[in-house]
């Protein structure tokens, strides 16, 4: 979709002393400050760690021995205890962090005014359905389940009158083509994604991963989709963007264009605390790549380890969660800005004809259950088919077992299973069978539940252990099987279970709970209610979406309104300027000199050594995270976290000052970016003026405006807000940052 993008060739920039490297900006703070481990200091534990010649660079054999070794060592479990929290953090061998936080008394219920509604920009609530036709690209990584829900909505969006394209992988060009959509191609084998998701579900990779090259493939493979640079052959001006979150180019593409950006997601829920950890996580190992994109594609500014994570939530990108409100209902502390609006059905039974070898099967006896895990690639796909097989042995019954992307291994096949090789749609083979037993993707998952099928789930990675909970909360499945743990003897169980009138109602009971929704018309609706649209329509006429915006004028003007004008001579084009209905202000502000100073300082103390961050983005990763160093060096770099902490902790202060006005209502002047000494004296100088007029004049204008919003209370508020600016904002003095 952005063309320009040329994979970076230069070496780290050095320090100024000409030693040591300086981190990757991706690792560093606002203020250019490293948050990563430094070249010549590494994480210390009580494992024991080996000396150079035993890892010299050379000798691989003794790397992957001694990773090997530590794999259970003490530094992988962490455990505190306390008389208000007990809490618990481990890393196992596959790369999942397990965190477990054990509150020893039981915290109130969350009050419904716990935050201030989402403010955001624009929007339209009262003509929102009437939104102006436009062209939505949807970008989307993942399997094909991923796709298929958004297709459906595509389609959906068609009807309303938009132009809509969607952006994935290869793979599914005809699928998306046969739907009547347009296509765009970010590169990727999705199957490889999958297989690589097997091998490592959780947010770091596994011991394996980190040694086999897994590593530098995925890399590149996130490279190529983020930056894809493929053309489509017709052109296609973007007016919005949607898309899941792994597509990740998703912010940067919209911020560079000036369009707006909604997010949806099809899997299960999170919490704010465990998202921020992950999404910190995720940033150290692939925000390199996010910057490159940034800097030589977008043209935009680097973001740092304080700006880059959690970028989406911080800016209150709207969301739009598609699975069931009545199944799964949205929780308490998501704000105005979130959705959850049901399930997204792609229809494929309408015009399907099955191979007249499935009719026959489906034909010879009662109906058989379904066994398939899509488009998991297994990490032993010869043992899985003897597992399988052995079930249905077990269990009595016949069954249709989709080979998938993992395939079968080459088995015998038994008499009472038919084995699916190629494409039918779920929506249709579903009506035939009595139960299903899949790897728990939503979409999967959903048209299941949606057809009254007892469901079991062998969850992988991802979202999918999240729904086998569900359906067996709901009572119809049985407990998830984690794909590790499947045995014959207990999928014969699950099997058997799934057969009683239990599951057999609790499933049903689900399937009218889904069917009483419309997902895909609440999913378009959730697009539009969200959309900046007293931003984006025409002045002249508000049935057209604005392209152009005119300075002269002041006017938003769409492509035909700017053509009648500019064939009537009443304007020129060279006179004219892209509009750009939403922006995104991408750094990331502190909000009081208290939390401020806090972080600073707390910066200051914990400001150590991330050695696992350094695998992704150097080649001496491990070398370097398993490799004790001299004291001296330490001590040197020591001394550097210090100053850097006095500098960040004063920066800090200042910032909250600036900011505190916000946190009780009054509006804020934005400061200009600093380039150097001299940006810093000019944007110093109009915060000390501005800090000195807007502490007096507002003494007067905060007054009327509470009085024009909240009549007498609101005056009073007023006063006081006025009275807070007066001794605040004269402390407006912006100190040098960069």
């Amino acid at each position: 979709m952005f063309k320009g993008f040329k994979r970076s060739t230069t070496k780290p920039p050095m320090a100024s002393n000409g030693g040591t490297p300086q981190k990757p900006f991706h690792m560093q703070d606002d203020d250019h400050s490293s948050l990563g481990p430094s070249e010549t200091m590494s994480m210390r534990s009580s494992t024991p760690t080996p000396s150079e010649s035993t890892l010299g660079p050379s000798d691989s054999a003794s790397i992957v021995r001694f990773l090997r070794s530590i794999t259970h060592a003490a530094y992988n479990n962490y455990q505190s205890i306390g008389k208000g929290l007990a809490s618990s953090a481990q890393l196992t061998k596959d790369g999942q962090i397990l965190v477990s936080l054990d509150l020893k008394k039981k915290l109130p219920e969350l009050p419904s005014d716990h935050a201030a509604p989402v403010k955001e920009f624009a929007v339209d609530r009262a003509t929102s359905s009437q939104a102006p036709p436009m062209s939505i690209v949807i970008m989307i990584v993942g399997s094909r389940g991923d796709v298929q829900p958004y297709i459906a909505l595509g389609n959906c969006l068609k009807e309303h009158g938009h132009r809509v394209r969607i952006a994935t992988h290869e793979t599914f060009r005809k699928m998306v083509r046969d739907a009547g959509l347009e296509f765009q191609s970010i590169g990727g084998d999705p199957a490889e994604l999958m297989s690589y998701m097997v091998r490592n579900p959780g947010l770091l990779p596994g011991t394996e991963s980190l040694l086999n090259g897994d590593i530098p493939k995925k890399r590149k493979m996130l490279t190529e989709v983020i930056a894809s640079n493929e053309e489509s052959g017709t052109p296609f001006a973007a007016d919005a963007i949607i898309s899941n979150p792994p597509a990740f180019a998703h912010i940067h593409c919209a911020e560079a264009l000036g369009i707006p950006l909604h997010l949806s997601f099809k899997g299960g829920l999170s919490n704010y605390f465990s998202y921020a950890m992950a999404d910190l996580i995720q940033w150290q190992g692939i925000g390199d790549i996010i910057n490159n994109f940034r800097t030589k594609t977008l043209g935009l500014d680097a973001l740092s380890i304080r700006s880059g994570p959690s970028l989406a939530d911080r800016l209150k990108v709207p969301w739009t969660y598609c699975f069931s409100p009545t199944l799964i209902p949205k929780p308490k502390d998501w704000m105005n800005h979130i959705d959850v609006v049901g399930f997204y059905f792609l229809e494929g039974a309408k015009n399907f004809k099955p191979e007249k070898d499935l009719e026959d099967f489906l034909a010879a006896g009662p109906p058989p259950i379904y066994i398939g895990f899509g488009s998991i690639i297994t990490l032993t796909p010869v043992l899985y088919p003897e597992t399988i097989f052995d079930a249905i042995k077990l269990a009595n019954v016949r069954a249709i077992v989709s080979a998938g992307w993992g395939g079968l291994g080459g088995k015998d096949i038994p008499p009472d299973v038919f084995i699916l090789t190629g494409s039918v749609p779920h929506d249709w083979l579903f009506t035939k069978v009595s139960a299903v037993c899949h790897h728990g993707g939503a979409g999967t998952t959903a048209i299941g539940l949606l057809l009254g099928k007892p469901t079991i789930i062998v969850p992988f990675f991802g979202d999918q252990p999240f729904w086998g909970e569900m359906v067996h909360k709901a009572g119809a499945g049985p407990e998830p099987i984690p794909q590790k743990k499947l045995k014959a003897e207990r999928l014969a169980g699950a099997i058997t279970y799934c057969l009683t009138d239990k599951a057999r109602n609790a499933a049903k009971i689900m399937a009218d709970r889904i069917r009483a929704e419309d997902g895909l018309k609440s999913g378009v609706d959730s697009f539009h209610s969200h959309l900046p649209l007293l931003n984006m329509r025409c002045d002249l006429d508000p049935q057209r979406v604005a392209v152009w915006w005119s300075q002269e004028h002041y006017l938003r003007l769409s492509a035909f309104a700017a053509q009648i004008l500019v064939d009537a001579k009443v304007m020129k084009y060279e006179n004219l300027l892209p509009h750009r209905p939403k922006e995104f202000d991408t750094r990331k502000k502190i909000q009081d000199p208290i939390t401020g100073g806090l972080g600073a300082l707390f910066w200051t103390v914990t400001h150590m050594h991330i050695g696992v961050a350094e695998i992704f983005y150097k080649k001496d990763g491990i070398i370097t995270a398993t490799t004790a160093f001299p004291r001296a060096q330490i001590d040197a770099d020591l001394s550097r976290m210090v100053i850097l902490g006095m500098a960040k902790l004063v920066d800090s202060v200042q910032e909250g000052f600036y900011n505190v006005p916000t946190m009780y209502g009054t509006n804020i002047r934005k400061v200009g970016r600093i380039h150097d000494w001299k940006t810093g004296f000019v944007e110093g100088g109009k915060s000390f003026f501005y800090g000195w007029y807007d502490g007096i004049t507002g003494l007067v204008t905060e007054p009327i405006r509470g009085h024009g919003e909240e009549g007498v209370i609101g005056a009073l508020k007023g006063t006081g807000r006025g009275s807070a600016c007066n001794r605040i904002k004269p402390f407006h003095i912006t100190i040098l940052k960069d």
